[in-house]
């Protein structure tokens, strides 16, 4: 296995790996947006969100550009939207599984 195709895949997992990028993502959704519409979108100071869009940036899963004195963000990669379905979909196999232990465990009357 190659090294660096190792170290830059998570790269990638690690960027993803905080509930507020995650958040970050999903608001961004399919359409361009600025800084400033996350704020109160989100309930996030606006210096904790450019932290986290800068880890995003870093690694190339989101995109800006300056419009006057604002900068809008987009997702340059939407293949990040399938990632997140998946471990969604990971977690409803999982939390079926623990429910199937579960009710197998309780006698039945």
């Amino acid at each position: 296995m190659d090294k660096g195709l190792l170290f830059m895949e998570s790269e990638i997992f690690k960027a993803l790996a905080h509930p507020t990028r995650i958040r970050l993502i999903k608001h961004l959704g399919e359409h361009e947006k600025c800084v400033c519409e996350f704020t109160g979108d989100l309930n996030v100071e606006q210096s904790n969100i450019s932290q986290h869009l800068a880890v995003l940036r870093k690694q190339g899963i989101v995109g800006f550009r300056k419009d006057g004195l604002r900068v809008m963000y987009k997702i340059n990669y939407p293949q990040v939207f399938q990632i997140i379905e998946l471990v969604d979909k990971m977690l409803l196999l999982r939390a079926g599984e623990t429910l199937s232990s579960l009710e197998s465990e309780i006698p039945s009357r």
